[in-house]
Parts: C-alpha cells; structure tokens; sequence
C-alpha cells in the first residue's frame, strides 16, 4: 500500500476547542448557572479532550470522552469521536468497536463511517473501506474527507482513473485544496502523467503548511511526504 494520511473527522471537536478558548472565562463563570452548567461542562470536556489528544496525550483525552459517554451513553459522536483518538493511538480494536456503537445508536452518521472506512483501510480491507467511504458520502455528499479518502483508497486499488475523478469532485468543495491537490499528484505520478504530477505537487506546497506548524500535523505530514514525492519525481525525470 502506498505511504499517505487517511483524514478523519475532527471538525466538530476543532470548532468547540476554538469556541472555547475564546471564551474560556465567560465558560467558567456560565458552568456555575444552575441551568446551564450540565451543557456547557460537556463542551469544556470535549474541547479538554481535544487539547489532550493534539498534545498526544491519548489516555487522558480518552479518560475525558468516557466520562462523556457515561453521562450521555446514547450520543453517537462521543463514541466516534473516542474511537478517534484510540485509533491515533493505536488501539485499533477498541477504535473499531466506538465507530460500531456510534453507528448502532446512529446510523446515519457519516463521520463515523469515514473513520471506520480509515479503520479498514489501514489494515489492507480496502473493499470494506470503500463501502463505508459510499456510505459516507451517501448521507453527506459534500463529505470532503471522504472524497478525498475514496480517491486514495481508488488509488491503492490501482483505479487511477476513478482516483482522479474522487479527487475532482472533492476540489469542487473548495475545502483541504492543499490534500487534495498532493494526493491527486501522486495519482499522476503513479500514472504515469509526471507534468500533471508536478504542476499538482507545486499547487498544494503552496496550500499545505510549514514543517514547523505544530497545529496541523496531519498537513505537516503529508508535506514531508509529498517534498519525497516530488523530490522522487524530478530525479526520475533527470535520470
């Protein structure tokens, strides 16, 4: 299989984190109101949990989404958001059996689908994977994430065409134009195409950010990965 970064979905976690950094006095004094404190302590927990799983403390992260999870055991997006993080820890099973539960209490959660799909696709079940991408975008078909991993998964298939037409669907979003231009580039260079593969690697270095940008790991990596690619590319084209 090809070296690359399946995305997952964080996006609700990374909006409540932001919202409550910029609002972390105003949260304190509100967890006190007698109304609204049960609410409010759950957003300061999740985004608690956020800030410990992108500082790669997953035990702590997780602590924090269980505690969630046994004062709300029927809310789908706790499970899938713990199945997360155990899988960035490499708990695969466990991460395997929250996107389950997420899925059994709701079963049109399309987030929890494309992080089951990453699931199966990093353990070579690219078939699996691909049905749980078609389930995501079937309830959300401007699932970015998941026309973005479709198209890799096409790709470690060695379905470069329907690869590169994942790829374009996704761009039409105008979301991740970074990711999508650097995996769609190392379809054309797996193709074959190397002009194409080249013009696609410069658009997204300028997309992707610096090696050095702690808050986007997931970007910093693929551009690690993508400076080998091209670097790869232009010393075949020279030879």
């Amino acid at each position: 299989m090809n070296i690359h970064s399946f995305l997952a979905d964080d996006d609700q976690q990374n909006k409540q984190y932001k919202y409550v950094l910029n609002n972390t006095n105003k949260f304190q004094e509100q967890r006190m109101n007698d109304r609204s404190g049960s609410t409010l302590g759950d957003s300061y927990l999740r985004s608690c949990a956020l800030k410990s799983a992108q500082q790669g403390h997953y035990t702590e992260a997780i602590a924090l989404l269980s505690q969630l999870i046994s004062r709300h055991p029927h809310n789908a997006v706790d499970y899938n958001n713990r199945g997360l993080i155990y899988f960035q820890s490499g708990e695969t099973q466990k991460a395997l059996s929250d996107y389950n539960t997420a899925l059994k209490i709701n079963p049109n959660l399309a987030s929890a689908y494309n992080n089951r799909a990453n699931y199966y696709a990093a353990c070579g079940e690219l078939a699996a994977a691909l049905a749980d991408y078609d389930q995501a975008i079937n309830f959300n078909p401007g699932h970015v994430r998941a026309w973005i991993n479709r198209g890799i998964t096409w790709r470690d298939l060695g379905q470069y065409e329907e690869a590169i037409e994942n790829f374009e669907v996704a761009l039409l979003f105008g979301q991740l134009e970074g990711h999508i231009w650097a995996e769609r580039g190392r379809t054309y260079h797996l193709w074959g195409d190397w002009n194409c593969a080249i013009a696609d690697y410069r658009r997204a270095l300028t997309q992707l950010p610096s090696i050095d940008n702690s808050k986007d790991i997931t970007g910093c990596r693929l551009r690690l990965q993508l400076e080998n690619w091209l670097n790869e590319l232009l010393s075949e084209s020279a030879s």
